[in-house]
């Protein structure tokens, strides 16, 4: 089936082709995607576009991070997959390391999706992880030295709420991008974007570039305001009218 490039479900249907790529090249898993088909199923009823709600959070969480002394770019099988060019675009911007973490072994394809972010210019960490987090029994807890470890405040997107939680446990500052406003990833981060991550990448790039004449003070302003909680209730409820 042919469907236009400005048909609403082109940019998912492009996804799932992604993903089926990445798959043939051993950077995604068969899990990755069905946990895609979750989300794509809330991004439906979003109308397949960022609502107000998740503007909100993507400004905040762009302020979090140009307020972070070492922030973090997290990226698993799905998200190299489908925005490897985003994350790369971000990662300039913030002038934020990147890290390769993900659920399921083998040690290659962490290689794999490390070889996937050279590609846009990013030398990913996390090929060798040497540290672990506390309190954290999944593959997820190993993390480099040099990368998550130090890190202040961690981006994630597509991920579990076990690392969510031991992370903040930890110290850190949490930004998640998911589309179920209900998971436990989205209610323990301190900052929640629900929107398709294809989308938030870029919007987060967009917004840091908009707010790096901001002051400090103003940038801690734009955090504080920031209310998780309530935001979630609006994207619950974008959800429930159908956007």
């Amino acid at each position: 089936m042919n469907i236009p490039k400005n048909h609403p479900r082109a940019e998912s249907l492009n996804q799932r082709k992604m993903l089926e790529q990445g798959l043939k090249e051993g950077i995604t898993v068969p899990a990755g995607l069905i946990a895609f088909g979750r989300g794509e199923a809330l991004d439906y009823l979003l109308g397949e576009k960022t609502t107000t709600a998740a503007r909100k959070a993507i400004t905040a969480a762009a302020a979090m991070m140009m307020l972070s002394k070492k922030p973090i770019l997290s990226v698993n099988g799905n998200t190299a997959a489908i925005a490897a060019k985003e994350i790369a675009q971000l990662s300039k911007t913030l002038n934020a390391l990147v890290e390769v973490n993900i659920f399921y072994p083998p040690k290659k394809r962490r290689k794999l999706i490390a070889q996937k972010m050279k590609k846009f210019g990013v030398n990913a960490l996390g090929t060798e992880p040497a540290k672990k987090i506390p309190g954290l029994s999944s593959s997820r807890s190993l993390v480099d030295k040099k990368g998550i470890w130090p890190a202040d405040t961690v981006l994630l997107a597509i991920e579990d709420g076990d690392r969510t939680e031991a992370l903040k446990k930890n110290g850190k500052k949490v930004i998640a991008i998911d589309l179920n406003p209900k998971s436990r990833t989205a209610k323990k981060a301190d900052i929640t974007i629900v929107d398709n991550a294809l989308r938030a990448y870029p919007l987060l790039a967009k917004e840091a570039k908009r707010l790096q004449n901001k002051t400090t003070a103003k940038l801690k302003k734009i955090v504080e305001k920031f209310d998780n909680r309530k935001n979630l209730t609006e994207s619950l409820a974008a959800i429930k009218r159908g956007a």
